[in-house]
Order: C-alpha cells, then structure tokens, then sequence
C-alpha cells in the first residue's frame, strides 16, 4: 500500500531492515536529488565511493547489508554537507509560499457553489483510480502491459483480475503483495486501505478539527496524534522522524529528506480544494502550509497544483478549466510548471496514448518512479487526453507506469468531480460497496456519502 513509495518487502533473504531512514541509504538518493536541483556534488560522491559506499540509490528505499558504523557516519556527515548546498534558483523555483502567490490571478473565472453530488464524485472517482492502480504499483509500463496482453484485456478497461494470466507472466511481474489480495478485480470488498486515501481523511480531520486557517504546525500534529508511523513513506518517513527529533516545519522537510521533491504532498491535498469550490487560491495556500512539512519547492508545486485541480472539478464545466486552474498556481518559470504544461499539450494533441507516454519517458524518464516530476506530467497528459471521461482518463494514466495508485487517484478524483456520482459507471463504482478502510483512527469502515457530506459541510463553512 502506498502512492508515496511504501516499500514493498525487504531483501529476498535475511531480515527485514527498516526503509527510508538510514544514512547510508538517503546519501544516494541525495546526491541523485542534488544532481536533479543543479548542485554539484561531484565531492561528495568521490568520498563517498572511495569509503566504499554504494552510490546507486536502492529501489526499495533500504539496501541489502547494514552499513558499518565508519560508513553511516560519513554518511550523516555527507548528509550535511549535502544540506549545506545551494540549491536552485528562487527566481525560478520560489521555496516560500509568499513569492509563489506573487505570480497568481487576482480573480477567478469559476463557480463558487458545490453540490453534494459533485463531491461525492470526487470522492468515489479517488478511490477508484486507486484501487485500479494498487495491484501494478511497482510494476513497469511494460511489465503492465505484458499482464494485460497476455490476458486478452489490453487496452486496459477494468480492474486487474490474475484470472487467466500464465504463471510464466505472473513470475515475471509479481503484483504488490501488499495490494494485491484485496485490489484485484476477484477479490474486492470495499475499498482497501492506501495512503492515498488515509491523507486524505487525515486533511479532512485537519479541517474539521483546526479550520481553514490551521497551520503546518498543526498538521504535523496531526501526523503525531492521528497518523500511524508505519504508514508513511519516502519524505514522510523522514519529516516524521524529524519530528521526533524535535525539529519543527519547514525544518522538518529539509535535513536529511532527498525526497522532498518526490510525490508524497501531491497526494494530500484533494481535500482543500474540495472545501474551497471555485478558489484555487485559498486551495493552493492550504495545501501549501500541509506540504510545508515534508516537502519544497516542485514536492510544493505538485500539492498545490493538485488543490488547484480540486477546486475547479468539483464546479467547472470542463477538463480545460480544471487544467486551467492547475497551472494558474505555478510559479512560471519551474521545470514542473514547464513538465505539466508540455505534458497537457501533448494529451490534447492525439488520440495516441502510447506515442504520448513514449514522448513522457524520453522526457522524465530518468527521475525515480515516485518523484513528483514525472508522475504530475503524466497525470497532466492523461486528464487532457481522457477529456474529463474517468475510464478513459483513469485507464491511461494507470497503464502509463510509475506511481500508479497515486497518479489514478488524482486523475479519478478530477474526473469523478467533474462527472458527479450519479454519472459514474456502475462497474467501478459498485465493488466500492460504500465502504472503505483506514487506520486513520475514526474512520475504518466509513462510506464515501458521508465523507462528501462532511467536506460538503467544510465548503459551505468556507463559502
């Protein structure tokens, strides 16, 4: 379970090892981040590889052998001299919420009022896009695709089945274990547990239980009394282990977190522009002050990139306007701001979904399958290629690859807002069974019609 990079087991052999803290295991992805954000860290890594350190980041977020306490410590020492670097341009990517809202409209050409339908639209078409992407995450556009040719099923229209599939196939692309007993098409009864959908509630609680104006303070306190540790990931395992060392936000997204432009705050923030009908600017500084805790700069961007998405679904009257409203809160000059924009114009320009995903990995395919880059730009290619149709649109976006639980959640949510419950397909929505599981203390077994009251009720209080 996870959109943020949940690991998916330990070793093949020997103990687990605990994923995402170690020194010796950050230090790779850093200097992969470092590389990324235009910092030169050719010093570090000669230290680091002469000390015998592996300089390929691990997959799964641990490596195999516990490093010797010599190498941890470089490790953390590298760590810091890593910190201690310049990083981008603030001209061009803002790292504060101030110098971001500079560059935004002064007006906004959208409804202001929601009804209950809409969103609970929304919430069914996330959960739906999820659970559509859960089996195959981890899985490579390939491998997803060999899965589906080898049942009869491509291109994809329905949940994943292992029904007919060859062991040979099987074999070779493993489901997510974790997933995979309650996310396939033959065994779905409600909707599964997924960090997707728990930041989500947690949002939800935040609201409810701080306000409109609650702060990022307030949020990681709400990590601390509501969020079970065990279930966050990449820059959230960091920013939560910050936390316990006493560190405060922003502090908490930026010592020792190379993921801090990776996925994690893009899938928190549907909520805020849920209760924000029609103003992508209120929807965008909330889910900035939630992001502020684990991530910066373009970990920001694709939060309130997707707020702003949530705010205009749930009211427009089209995939343009929502896509509109998404961009209308970037800074201009950010290579995800560049990433989104390209890739909308080329879901718009054929009907070609291969050729389009072909052109997204040529692009960003060297950036790790949860960083935020890429999976917003295929999310941004899908919703303009779907044309506000959630088959179309969940089922591209998902048979593209990379975080695909998370990039279906956000383009189902889109979708599911802009259709309304009552205009979705019964065959995706029905195995739902209004119920979905969470250890978000409070909201194991809730329906998805009362969550849409309860953000109905948030709207109408912000309104």
């Amino acid at each position: 379970m996870s959109g943020a990079g949940a690991p998916d087991g330990g070793p093949a052999t020997g103990p687990r090892r605990l994923t995402w803290v170690q020194p010796e295991d950050l230090l790779p992805h850093e200097l992969a981040a470092s590389r990324d954000e235009g910092r030169d860290v050719t010093a570090l890594v000669e230290r680091w590889a002469a000390a015998g350190g592996e300089v390929t980041a691990p997959v799964g977020g641990a490596s195999a052998v516990p490093a010797s306490p010599e190498l941890r410590a470089l490790a953390g020492e590298l760590l810091d001299a890593a910190d201690a670097l310049p990083g981008p341009d603030p001209a061009d990517e803002p790292d504060d919420l101030a110098a971001v809202r500079a560059t935004w409209p002064t007006a906004w050409n959208l409804p202001a009022t929601v009804e209950l339908d809409r969103l609970h639209g929304a919430w069914l078409g996330r959960a739906v896009g999820c659970l559509l992407g859960k089996p195959v995450e981890r899985i490579p556009r390939h491998g997803i695709r060999e899965i589906l040719t080898a049942t009869g099923r491509w291109p994809l229209r329905g949940y994943f089945t292992a029904k007919g599939l060859p062991a040979e196939v099987a074999a070779r692309w493993p489901w997510n274990r974790r997933s995979a007993p309650t996310s396939l098409a033959e065994n779905i009864a409600g909707m599964p547990e997924d960090d997707d959908l728990n930041f989500a509630l947690l949002a939800l609680r935040v609201l409810e239980t701080y306000g409109p104006d609650f702060t990022s303070a307030d949020v990681a306190q709400a990590w601390l009394d509501w969020l079970p540790a065990g279930r966050v990931f990449t820059a959230e395992r960091v920013a939560y282990r910050n936390l316990l060392l006493g560190l405060t936000p922003p502090e908490t997204a930026r010592r020792h977190n190379p993921f801090r432009e990776w996925i994690g705050a893009q899938i928190r923030t549907d909520v805020y522009g849920w209760t924000n009908p029609g103003r992508p600017d209120l929807a965008a500084e909330a889910a900035w002050r939630d992001a502020a805790v684990s991530h910066v700069r373009a970990g920001a961007y694709g939060a309130i990139w997707v707020a702003a998405l949530a705010a205009a679904a749930p009211v427009a009257g089209g995939i343009d306007e929502v896509l509109d409203a998404g961009e209308s809160v970037l800074p201009p000059g950010s290579r995800f701001t560049a990433a989104v924009r390209e890739a909308r114009a080329l879901g718009a320009g054929t009907d070609d979904w291969e050729s389009i995903v072909d052109t997204l990995y040529e692009r960003h395919g060297h950036l790790h399958w949860v960083h935020v880059r890429n999976n917003a730009a295929l999310v941004a290619a899908a919703l303009a290629y779907g044309r506000g149709d959630l088959e179309r649109s969940i089922c591209a976006v998902v048979s593209g690859g990379w975080d695909t639980d998370s990039t279906g959640a956000t383009v189902g949510a889109v979708t599911g807002a802009l259709a309304g419950a009552s205009g979705l397909p019964e065959g995706w929505v029905a195995p739902l069974g209004n119920r979905l599981a969470s250890s978000i203390a409070g909201f194991d077994g809730v329906g998805f019609d009362a969550l849409a009251s309860r953000t109905l009720a948030l709207a109408r209080g912000a309104a």
